[in-house]
């Protein structure tokens, strides 16, 4: 599994950092202690990432949460099938 985070090349560095911290699970006080920022700044960088339409996608190799058995490719099929979770 990995995350993706589309439109990442209309954020700033900063901006970049937080999302990926933030997108992880990071809090915004961790965050800030991590990068050496007031935790203001954190979430000001957040909101601003977040008005410039950025978009995480979680993408899943395989079927690590064993969600599907044998035949679910067949019922799939024609329905996208696709292994994309947002």
């Amino acid at each position: 599994m990995r995350i993706e985070i589309r439109g990442a090349e209309r954020l700033s560095f900063r901006e970049r950092q937080v999302v990926v911290l933030k997108e992880t699970g990071y809090s915004t006080e961790l965050i800030a202690r991590r990068l050496g920022l007031a935790p203001g700044t954190v979430a000001t960088l957040y909101n601003r990432a977040r008005s410039k339409g950025y978009e995480v996608v979680i993408v899943v190799d395989g079927d690590p949460l064993r969600l599907f058995g044998e035949g679910d490719e067949e019922a799939l099929d024609g329905e996208g099938g696709g292994e994309e979770v947002r």
